[in-house]
């Protein structure tokens, strides 16, 4: 979170925030702190997700778009977490904090609990079952018609313009290709079938596993994007994560196993094409740009902790040598589907 935010969330922002809701946060425990404040907090005896998001970050509108997607999604039998009303009946609650605004709202607790890369179950089935729901909320997302639904379009997010995060003499190549992939991406052509409301960034740290089902929470960076993105993502961070510090052709070994078994999951519930696959180069790329962006912005590198600007480092070497997360063949792949 920006310092400047971090003076404006106090204890009392925190309790207020809860009591809107009937909860008590006298024991909150802090989940997260980088695009919003997360706490875990009761109310009645059970817990539930308080989240609370800073005016500069997103508008009550587009929070409420947000929430009212997600009960659309569960009101279709997708396992993501409900959203509830406040005690004055409201989606999302308003708390004034000095020349702005923190935006809050209550989830169910997901449950289960997160799959780390070095369980026996982070595999196969997981990776199946990982692309099913995936391809679920695309595929009643089709449908979704909410006018009054208000998320950016994917080019109208501030980390399109690198520039204003980073060096624009040190880091001029990156600048120069992300406007050229954004371009390019832009041309591409959007149907009800291949664009629209998508969660964005379905990783591991965002959904909990239980008795063998995925229930997928965190949709803040929901956008109107094309569906493949949302299929690039959980590949992206599967391989940053686990191999980032390996070989390329070692990372596009697991890249294979990974999206081979992720896909078999997806189109097992709804239908794609080679076509689109073989797209999928561009949106792991803009991945690598969006993640150097965000570092830039959320961070202070200058004095950054020495795991952090080695992660940033090792994007940024990728994108100046134009080396992919991984080099996969596309065709093999889609062979192996049996469609």
């Amino acid at each position: 979170m920006e310092q400047w935010v971090e003076k404006l969330f106090t204890e009392d922002v925190l309790i207020e925030a809860a009591a809107r809701y009937g909860a008590n946060a006298s024991n909150a425990k802090k989940l997260g702190d980088f695009e919003n404040y997360v706490y875990e907090v009761e109310r009645a005896g059970t817990p539930f997700i308080l989240r609370l998001t800073h005016s500069s970050h997103r508008t009550k509108k587009e929070v409420e778009g947000e929430l009212k997607w997600i009960n659309f999604l569960h009101a279709h039998d997708i396992h993501v977490s409900l959203v509830h009303t406040s005690e004055n009946g409201e989606l999302v609650e308003v708390l004034p904090v000095a020349d702005s605004f923190f935006y809050v709202c209550l989830f169910d607790k997901a449950p289960g609990t997160s799959v780390k890369m070095n369980s026996p179950q982070f595999g196969p089935e997981l990776f199946e079952k990982w692309g099913a729901i995936t391809a679920k909320m695309h595929l009643a997302t089709e449908q979704y018609q909410d006018s009054e639904t208000e998320r950016l379009q994917w080019d109208e997010d501030d980390l399109i313009e690198l520039e204003n995060f980073i060096d624009a003499n040190e880091d001029e190549a990156i600048i120069i290709g992300n406007r050229q992939l954004v371009a390019n991406i832009q041309q591409l052509p959007q149907t009800k079938e291949t664009f629209g409301l998508i969660h964005s960034d379905i990783h591991m740290g965002n959904f909990f596993y239980y008795e063998g089902d995925i229930h997928v929470f965190d949709f803040d960076d929901a956008m109107y994007f094309y569906f493949i993105s949302d299929i690039a993502i959980p590949l992206y961070y599967s391989t940053w994560w686990k191999y980032r510090e390996e070989t390329l052709e070692k990372r596009s070994a697991f890249g294979t196993e990974f999206l081979t078994h992720f896909l078999k999951g997806y189109v097992s519930v709804r239908p794609m094409t080679l076509e689109w696959l073989e797209r999928l180069p561009l949106f792991l790329k803009l991945r690598d740009y969006t993640l150097y962006g965000v570092f830039h912005k959320k961070i202070d590198l200058s004095n950054g902790h020495e795991q952090e600007n080695k992660l940033v480092a090792g994007i940024r070497e990728r994108l100046i040598k134009d080396e992919p997360i991984v080099n996969l063949n596309y065709q093999e792949i889609w062979k192996q589907l049996n469609i």
